[in-house]
Formats: C-alpha cells, structure tokens, sequence
C-alpha cells in the first residue's frame, strides 16, 4: 500500500520495480491526500485502486483540529485496513499520522525522508540542506528510510540511509533531482529487503 501527496515519482519507482521483476510485491492500492496528485494518474494506468482523502472536511466538522487529525487517520486507517497490506509505504505523504493511524499497522509503515538521520527533519529537508551549503558550506546531505512507530518527525528506526554528496557545480535543482535519483533506488532496495525479512 502506498501514500502520497504529490507527483508520485517514488509511486512510480515502486511500480516500475515491480513490472521489471526487481520487486517482488503487489500494490494493493494507492491514496492521495490532495485531489491533484500525479501519483492518482500513475496508479490508475498500472489498475491499482486509488482512494482520496480529504483532510478538510474533517477540520471543517469539528472546532479542534488536532481532533479533527485522529478522525482523519481513524478514516485512513480503515481504507487501507480494507486492502489487508503488508506494508504502508510512505512515498512523499505530506501528513503527519497520529496514533490513531499508527496503532493499526505497527511494525508495517515505512517513510522515505530526503535527509540523514537526525538532520533536517519535516517538509523542507531538500531547501534546508542547500541553505545549509549556502551558510554553512555543508557538502553532503542524504536520503533514509525508516518505520513510523508513533507520532515523531522523521526520527523512527532507520532501515537504510545514503549519503548524497553537495557538489561544487550543484545548484538547488541539481541537488534535488540526484536526491531524488537516491530515493528510486534506496526505497525499492529497502521495501524488498523489508518484505524479505517478513
């Protein structure tokens, strides 16, 4: 199972590995959180299931938002317990999960961050490590993927990092597309890992 928010192009690693045969998975289905997302479109053209889950309506129904977050994971969960999945892969999923979400597949939700361990966490990791170079002249960033296990921000059990180097003749795009050329591959070589061991 996988959730995105955006473009999909982590979605379509995972897809491309499996139809290659250098993952050995099914994806069950796909969610998106904004109506928008390219990864609905990559999903529908390789028949997997899409759902969309708005986060509005839930902020609209109730005066608490932190409220209103729990009901929203409480609906997720259900989605995606109703595909049976044996791991929930977070592929770009702009959302913080709450327990609600969280208690219902421990041990199976697995996030992909553009940062180190320990380093740049939250939405900005990519612009934060090239301000970083910028101020500081850090010279290398990197990609990990880890568990989920409760409600922290992007600092769960690593599963794998790389690190991925700040070039002299980088600039910010240059940067972000070797990063994301490192989340293809680290992500498709940890969910096969990962399945392997279950």
């Amino acid at each position: 199972m996988v959730l995105a928010s955006g473009a999909g192009s982590n979605l379509q690693a995972l897809l491309d590995a499996v139809g290659e045969s250098r993952l050995d998975a099914e994806i069950v289905g796909v969610i998106v959180n904004r109506r928008a997302a390219y990864a609905l479109e990559r999903a529908r053209a390789n028949e997997i299931p899409t759902s969309f889950l708005d986060l509005q309506p839930h902020l609209e129904a109730v005066d608490d938002p932190v409220q209103a977050r729990r009901r929203y994971d409480a609906d997720l969960a259900a989605i995606v317990s109703g595909h049976r999945p044996d791991l929930v892969v977070l592929a770009g999923w702009m959302h913080l999960l709450t327990m609600e979400f969280l208690g219902c597949f421990p041990g199976r939700v697995m996030n992909l961050h553009p940062a180190l361990p320990g380093e740049f966490p939250g939405a900005h990791a990519i612009d934060d490590a090239w301000n970083a170079h910028l101020s500081d002249g850090l010279d290398r960033t990197g990609v990990m993927v880890h568990l989920v296990p409760d409600e922290g921000v992007d600092n769960g059990p690593v599963l794998a990092t790389r690190v991925v180097p700040i070039l002299a003749d980088d600039d910010r795009d240059s940067l972000e597309a070797r990063i994301h050329a490192v989340e293809h591959d680290l992500l498709v070589r940890t969910v096969t890992e990962f399945l392997e061991r279950t």
